[in-house]
């Protein structure tokens, strides 16, 4: 128990009140009261990660048709693999299946390569799956192994860098996001972090989401007060910021909070994410206690309101396993032809989230064929824990828990459970991965109606299946940048989104009509480039995505932006990409835009009509993408020219500054009172620094 200066339930002293010179306007991305919170530990409309699980969507179904595959092409085939025989080792390896074009087909992996090619080579006994792939493979690549283990590590590998078309492919993955308490500094930084773990200090994940982390780390500042600012700025305070007022901090910056104090809070947290969230409870229920009987009852209240944060972190985890302390926990789904594999995360005894995914995979794949092969690309750039928990009874389990031993340096268990609290949890996942196909079914059904709609408003032969919507941003012609971004049946395919650096030299500044043909001059060109170069790859969905044509094209903008854009469009010869400018209505109000389409009277659809809603959530998607690309190049931008483009400011008051900050970046953070507080620096001159660092966006 820490005396009533230094407790870490309570900062001590009084809250210090902001200067009465403290801006009190909020610029676009600030929190209230100024720039008097870290900038960094803020999530804005354009840096805010979505959940994972609002990514993931259906991936088309293959194409499973029997058409071309005749006794022939299958000979064709045959012939390429028994070539392939004649000199395939007996020992482990890895194959590639490549066709004319030379795209690889499918990679498998083999503890006697030979004896599995020459399945292949056999007349008769394939499924039309591997009938197909045998009908379009014209060579076969081979790579030795020296066990089996490495062919199955190498195999995985193989099959998230080439994607191909006839393996299960895990899609929408990317690392998963970690919580850090950081060790290289005397007050340490709980954070969110990604990537190598190379910052000194406590890893704790990985969770299933930055959604889920975002959450937890907010209710750990309210249960222990720890700071969540970067050094610089942590570095840079006269005063407790905002953090400190709402009590999410225990302000160690500004001497709130003392050394010893401050530990026991960073002590009390690590203790939690380490497992040991009983014996933090029972401490802060103790001295709750102790502060009510001695009639500290404010002391008293914030214990009570730490140990209802820490509650509340155990609720939004759901179930927290008594005898699983660390387990991945895999269950699959099947249905419609589609895949849905739900992932829970546990570590410590704690539920760290969970997330669907929906691996590609054609329809006669079984769900152990398909939760085999997810489980070695998954792992394949993420640690595994110590056991992994199945729904189903997967081929070669033994092979996979060995290989994931070697790469992890530990043990690692593949269990099917049969019965107690390890089958509970295996149920409830598999629980989870039907309600979320089941979801994921409805939406793509509903988008598919939204799609119907749009192409019976706007008179297009069919449902468009990539929408692509174009928009610009810029302030008075500096930095300007254009932006696409792509819809289709599955919702946004943000992996799909591109900006537009605006080149031009001879452009005039500001002038929204000639960015907008630069970029979809550029746009259009290199997909009639890529046509003529293999006219086969513009309509096949299993190439490149940017080699994909639109079936709509959608401009931000009126009249004279679908005049721009249909002047490129003719100056290409392209006549057969339908074309449309959405135009806000009177006093920019949502609800009465504009829709304008070449040789055609404009469209008002009514308010209520879900297509328009429809048409302006694509319209302000792309806005929203075009400023967060925009804001990143005028940061960029002016960090490169520092503070030599700020009116006002010489040699003097720029070292007076930096000497100040210490950053240009925690120049651009700092209020126009923390500013005005700079020796040499006037309210006037405060002023102009922060208003060019936070000028608004066109």
């Amino acid at each position: 128990m820490t005396t009533d200066s230094s407790d870490p339930a309570k900062p001590a002293g009084p809250a210090r009140s902001p200067g009465s010179g403290a801006d009190l306007r909020r610029p676009e991305g600030a929190v209230e009261a100024g720039q008097d919170v870290d900038p960094a530990t803020l999530e804005t409309a354009e840096t805010v990660e979505p959940d994972e699980d609002d990514e993931a969507r259906l991936p088309d179904l293959p194409d499973e048709s029997v058409d071309g595959i005749e006794e022939g092409p299958l000979a064709v085939g045959r012939a390429a693999i028994e070539r392939a025989v004649r000199h395939a080792p007996t020992s482990p390896g890895v194959y590639r299946m490549i066709n004319a074009a030379n795209d690889v087909l499918y990679v498998g992996k083999a503890k006697n390569v030979r004896k599995r090619l020459s399945s292949y080579a056999r007349p008769t006994g394939q499924v039309m799956r591997i009938a197909r792939m045998i009908a379009a493979t014209c060579t076969v690549e081979i790579v030795s192994t020296g066990t089996e283990t490495e062919a199955l590590l190498l195999e995985a590998n193989l099959i998230k860098q080439l994607r191909p078309r006839f393996n299960v492919q895990l899609r929408d993955d990317k690392s998963f996001p970690y919580i850090l308490i950081t060790g290289d500094h005397w007050a340490p930084q709980i954070l969110k972090h990604r990537g190598a773990q190379s910052r000194p200090g406590k890893y704790f994940g990985p969770f299933a989401s930055a959604g889920a982390v975002g959450r937890t780390i907010t209710a750990l500042q309210r249960a222990f007060l720890v700071r969540s600012c970067t050094d610089s700025f942590f570095e840079s305070r006269t005063r407790p910021c905002l953090l400190y007022q709402i009590k999410r901090c225990s302000g160690p910056c500004t001497g709130e909070i003392d050394f010893p104090g401050y530990t026991a809070l960073v002590r009390e947290a690590t203790d939690f994410l380490s497992g040991r969230s009983r014996a933090v409870k029972e401490d802060l229920a103790r001295a709750m206690e102790q502060a009510s009987d001695d009639l500290a009852f404010e002391r008293a209240a914030l214990y009570r309101d730490r140990l209802a944060a820490l509650s509340a972190i155990q609720s939004q985890q759901g179930i927290n396993p008594r005898t699983v302390e660390e387990a991945d926990v895999f269950a699959i789904h099947q249905d419609g032809g589609y895949s849905c594999v739900e992932v829970f995360f546990f570590r410590t005894g704690q539920n760290w989230g969970n997330r669907a995914y929906f691996p590609r995979a054609e329809k006669s794949f079984t769900p152990e064929e398909v939760l085999g092969a997810f489980l070695a690309q998954f792992y394949d750039d993420k640690p595994p824990p110590k056991l992994i928990l199945l729904s189903h009874q997967i081929d070669e389990s033994q092979l996979l828990a060995d290989a994931l031993s070697i790469k992890a340096g530990h043990k690692v268990a593949v269990l099917v459970p049969r019965r107690g609290e390890k089958k509970e949890l295996v149920a409830h996942a598999l629980t989870n991965a039907r309600e979320a196909l089941g979801r994921k079914l409805a939406d793509t059904a509903t988008q598919s109606r939204l799609l119907q709609g749009l192409a019976a408003a706007l008179g297009l032969p069919h449902s468009p299946r990539r929408i692509e919507v174009y928009d610009n941003s810029h302030i008075q012609g500096t930095n300007a940048v254009g932006a696409m971004i792509v819809a289709g049946p599955e919702g946004f395919l943000k992996n799909q989104y591109r900006k537009f650096n605006i080149r031009s030299e001879s452009l005039t500044p500001g002038d929204d009509y000639a960015m907008m043909r630069e970029v979809l001059e550029r746009r259009f060109k290199r997909l009639l480039t890529q046509q003529a170069a293999d006219p086969d790859k513009a309509d096949d969905p299993e190439k490149d995505t940017a080699q994909q044509w639109p079936d709509l094209v959608i401009i931000d903008g009126g009249l004279g932006q679908l005049n721009a854009a249909r002047g490129i469009f003719d100056t290409l010869g392209l006549t057969g990409v339908p074309l449309m400018a959405v135009a806000k209505g009177p006093d920019r109000d949502a609800g009465r835009e504009t829709l304008f389409l070449p040789d055609r009277p404009a469209i008002r659809l009514e308010p209520r009509d879900p297509v328009l809603y429809f048409i302006q959530r694509l319209r302000d998607e792309a806005h929203r993408f075009v400023i967060g690309s925009h804001r990143k190049l005028r940061k960029k931008d002016m960090r490169e020219t520092g503070l030599q483009e700020v009116p006002g400011i010489g040699p003097a008051r720029k070292r007076a500054l930096l000497h100040h900050f210490g950053t240009l970046k925690e120049i651009e953070r700092a209020s126009v009172a923390d500013i005005g507080k700079v020796p040499g620096i006037s309210a006037e001159s405060a002023r102009r620094i922060f208003d060019f660092f936070h000028a608004r966006s066109a």
